[in-house]
């Protein structure tokens, strides 16, 4: 096992500045994923990982040893690419092999752990057919074999499932983190989709613009985004503007139109009464009542639209031309127009200053 660590990496392509003084440590044997919007770096931070690109600035080490310049075959990395990659006139063993050739590993070895990595990725008995003869999800398993069987120092993952369908990719990220928990391998995974980084990954870093913005556990980031961008990315929200009216012990009373809501301040920055401030919400902790109560921290609107989505409903009430999203429970009857309120814990109601919708992108993500 690897610790690979990330020491101020910058990456420019011309005026683009594409990975912004990196800083991130993996951990031995970690299931470490780097998550944001397309564009916003982790590619390029995985490809710089893996010595496809060397940086402009700062330095990439495997445990102590600086690899920052050197090429990719003596980082001796496993690399699964978005494509899969395969020589479509060679067959599975052949593809899978092609690594251990090129190493000149003699040939009873590489039948060994050709045989031995087919096991792992449960394609036994497949080994003499050719990639037009399998299946999207098989395919996937043998790029991740050819990763594999080189016994590499760590294991990289560019959007490894995103050509496939959704049942599958629930599947195979499954099989993705049982084999790296089997080997115990240091594993980086590049993805766009939130379920799949919160599913599978031991931490998370928040990428956006080329900057990372949050490290942390799937839960810790969920729970306690550090700014804007995190709170409205990870996961379904909702956001709302107001003025901040009032402040006591790490609470703000906000004025969103001509009512009040009580909002625990979220964000590093000093927050100030009359600053204009974003509230973000997830809808499973809003509740949706009739009537509103001043004990339960409401505001009243009306309901603007109701989406089915099976083990809930999902409807979005306009709060002085603020969209709130509320889960509700299936069997309930609610109509377009009705007046509803909603209620929301103040600790769940995550405050955050306005300059962050320019500083962090969040104007990208509405």
């Amino acid at each position: 096992m690897v610790r690979v660590k990330l020491s101020s990496v910058t990456k420019r392509f011309g005026t683009v500045v594409a990975v912004d003084h990196v800083d991130l440590e993996v951990e031995h044997g970690e299931l470490f994923t780097l998550l944001g919007p397309s564009g916003c770096g982790k590619t390029t931070t995985l490809r710089i990982i893996a010595g496809l690109e060397y940086p402009d600035e700062g330095e990439v080490y495997f445990d102590e040893e600086n690899v920052t310049f050197l090429p990719p075959y003596r980082r001796n990395v496993g690399m699964v690419f978005q494509n899969w990659a395969l020589w479509p006139h060679m067959t599975v063993f052949e593809n899978i092999a092609y690594g251990l050739k090129l190493r000149k590993i003699p040939k009873d070895e590489i039948v060994k752990r050709v045989k031995e990595v087919l096991k792992l990725v449960r394609l036994e008995g497949l080994e003499d057919r050719y990639p037009t003869q399998l299946s999207g999800g098989q395919q996937q398993r043998v790029a991740l074999a050819r990763a594999l069987v080189v016994q590499p120092r760590v294991l990289l993952l560019d959007e490894p499932l995103s050509n496939l369908d959704a049942k599958l990719r629930i599947r195979m990220r499954e099989e993705i983190k049982r084999i790296q928990r089997d080997l115990r391998i240091t594993a980086i995974y590049v993805t766009h989709d939130q379920e799949e980084a919160m599913s599978i990954s031991d931490r998370i870093a928040i990428m956006n613009r080329g900057r990372i913005l949050q490290i942390g556990k799937p839960e810790e980031i969920y729970r306690y985004p550090a700014n804007l961008f995190v709170a409205t990315f990870i996961g379904r929200s909702s956001a709302m503007t107001g003025i901040v009216k009032n402040i006591k012990n790490g609470y703000a009373e906000v004025a969103i139109g001509t009512q009040q809501l009580l909002a625990k301040i979220a964000t590093r920055h000093r927050v100030s009464i009359n600053d204009k401030v974003v509230i973000v919400t997830k809808p499973e902790d809003v509740e949706l009542y009739e009537k509103a109560s001043i004990e339960r921290n409401c505001l009243t609107g009306y309901i603007k639209a109701i989406h089915f989505l099976g083990h809930v409903k999902q409807v979005i009430v306009n709060i002085d031309n603020n969209r709130v999203s509320v889960y509700i429970d299936p069997e309930t009857i609610v109509t377009e127009g009705q007046e509803a309120t909603i209620c929301i814990d103040p600790d769940k109601a995550y405050l955050f200053h306005s300059y962050e919708l320019t500083e962090y992108g969040f104007e990208e993500i509405l």
